[in-house]
């Protein structure tokens, strides 16, 4: 199949509802959105972080409507739909950290697991939603160390509290479309990314937002699992995965409304070692060392096959993690000049759509 554009023209008016627009990948894909003439209406709760994305990026200029409230608040997020009446649903918002899982375990799955169910149930009560995309992760899968890349029919399942609630807002994405919302005309899917990476991103307890906060304060980096394997990939990536998976959803449902994996490349999955081996290389004076305290499991090898999205839904990763880094780099680079970052943002954003790939 050939490589497939994001289409511009699809998104001029539509109506999109984004939940968890304040965080690092909801704000990026508001800022993706707005810039192709869509109508974003966001509804998260208040930035997580300081400094954040959504602040830096000034993404609350960009949207429609900026809604502040949380997805375990049932009436709230019905008479946000209702008020907006979308034609596109992306559901992002999510506790999105594993180690915080341990510490909050009752938190998280009430955030993924209940926080998805009042999405489908507000979704339910719109007659204007003809698409549903639901955002996952690739750890919701049963991990068993394998080497080679999961594909989209793997069994869910997930040993933290984190990875199996994500698996559990999966199984709920299944049961939601198959019970009710097939029926009502309403196309379902749910995509699972890679560890994302990009320019904005602050959450602690991630490798680029450590290493970058380390750089910044000119302090050692401590790194958990050297050795564990991630399919890493820019946050455009997935993003791009989403808007096609959206359209085709909202065109053609009946044939699209199952789960995609959007992962990087087979060569881009390498080891936390490797990735902080090549950031260093770019700081001058930087050094890492190893947390010798016990750590709570997580997983060592994953990968994501993502054969599936190519071949029918025509996409595919156009940069190279070494580019990823790099962009990312650049994107904290500008920030710390005090340089414009919503144009920035852009500029990002239109130099990906303008890398040109082989089928």
């Amino acid at each position: 199949m050939e490589i497939m554009e994001v289409n511009h023209e699809f998104w001029r008016g539509k109506r999109v509802f984004l939940t968890g627009h304040t965080g690092f990948k909801g704000g990026w894909l508001s800022v993706w959105l707005q810039s192709m003439g869509a109508e974003v209406h966001g509804y998260s709760l208040d930035p997580p972080t300081e400094p954040n994305f959504f602040t830096v990026a000034k993404v609350c200029e960009v949207v429609k409507s900026n809604t502040i409230a949380d997805t375990r608040d049932a009436s709230a997020l019905v008479n946000a739909i209702q008020s907006v009446q979308p034609d596109i649903v992306f559901h992002l918002a999510a506790q999105p950290l594993v180690r915080y899982s341990y510490a909050e375990p009752k938190e998280t799955y009430e955030i993924n697991v209940m926080g998805t169910v009042n999405l489908f149930e507000a979704v339910r009560k719109s007659p204007s939603v003809r698409a549903v995309v639901n955002v996952t992760t690739d750890k919701c899968y049963e991990n068993r160390e394998w080497e080679r890349p999961y594909r989209e029919d793997e069994p869910m399942g997930g040993y933290d509290p984190y990875s199996s609630s994500k698996a559990c807002s999966e199984l709920i994405t299944s049961a939601y479309r198959r019970s009710f919302l097939q029926n009502l005309g309403i196309a379902v899917a749910s995509a699972r990314a890679g560890n994302v990476i990009g320019g904005g991103d602050w959450a602690p307890d991630r490798l680029i937002p450590d290493f970058l906060r380390a750089i910044d304060a000119g302090q050692v980096l401590i790194i958990r699992s050297p050795n564990a394997i991630r399919p890493w990939q820019h946050v455009l990536e997935p993003l791009s995965g989403y808007l096609v998976l959206a359209e085709n959803l909202f065109n053609d449902g009946i044939h699209f409304s199952e789960a995609w994996n959007f992962g990087s490349a087979n060569e881009d999955a390498r080891t936390v070692e490797w990735i902080v081996k090549y950031l260093i290389a770019s700081a001058p004076g930087a050094s890492w060392q190893l947390d010798t305290n016990v750590q709570p499991h997580e997983a060592n090898h994953l990968k994501l096959d993502s054969s599936k999205a190519q071949s029918r839904l025509g996409w595919k990763a156009r940069w190279k993690l070494q580019a990823a880094l790099e962009k990312t780099l650049e994107w904290h680079t500008y920030w710390r000049k005090g340089e414009n970052m919503y144009q920035h943002t852009l500029e990002q954003i239109s130099t990906y759509q303008t890398t040109k790939l082989v089928a």
